[in-house]
């Protein structure tokens, strides 16, 4: 069994969609975390692809929300729930919402990220299509408009695209 990811994969989708909410009322909500939530299992189990791998990081710690917080500017006092409410944030890992906000403003990428989790240790343990990821419907577009936006997102995915790239066995291939 392959150690546990889910909270790695809970903070960055909180992260994510605190970042950059949904556009609507709650079921725009729902949608929104559904796509940053494949997105973000997409990215763990690519960056953590083994149990040995996902064992360490659970051991050491993901190392927090820190300079993504700086990079969006949401690192003031004002925004930070405060110590008792921001455990959550050093669970965060800064390479898998890199990772994630790069899937989720390139279809192409995701696909292939997809694809490349077909023979992995998680996949056959729990097999997940992530359709949402990979194809979303007018619905979920409309309420993650923020959350897909290749502009918005690039700051963040741009620290850690090189090292996606690599995994992906792309290199500079896909950057357009």
């Amino acid at each position: 069994m392959l150690a546990d990811l889910s909270p790695l994969i809970a903070a960055a989708t909180e992260w994510l969609t605190r970042a950059y909410p949904a556009c609507g009322g709650p079921l725009a909500s729902a949608l929104c975390e559904a796509q940053a939530r494949q997105a973000v299992t997409v990215a763990a189990w690519l960056r953590y692809p083994t149990a040995m791998d996902a064992a360490l990081v659970a051991m050491a710690g993901p190392g927090g929300a820190g300079r993504l917080d700086r990079i969006v500017g949401s690192d003031t006092a004002d925004t930070v729930d405060g110590p008792e409410h921001d455990a959550w944030r050093s669970w965060v890992d800064e390479g898998v919402v890199s990772w994630a906000a790069s899937l989720l403003t390139d279809a192409q990428l995701a696909g292939l990220a997809v694809s490349a989790l077909a023979d992995g240790e998680h996949m056959t343990v729990a097999p997940v299509e992530f359709g949402r990821l990979r194809a979303p419907d007018d619905g979920d577009l409309r309420a993650a408009a923020l959350l897909r936006h290749p502009d918005l997102l690039d700051p963040v995915a741009a620290l850690h695209r090189e090292d996606l790239l690599g995994r992906l066995g792309r290199g500079q291939a896909l950057v357009a």
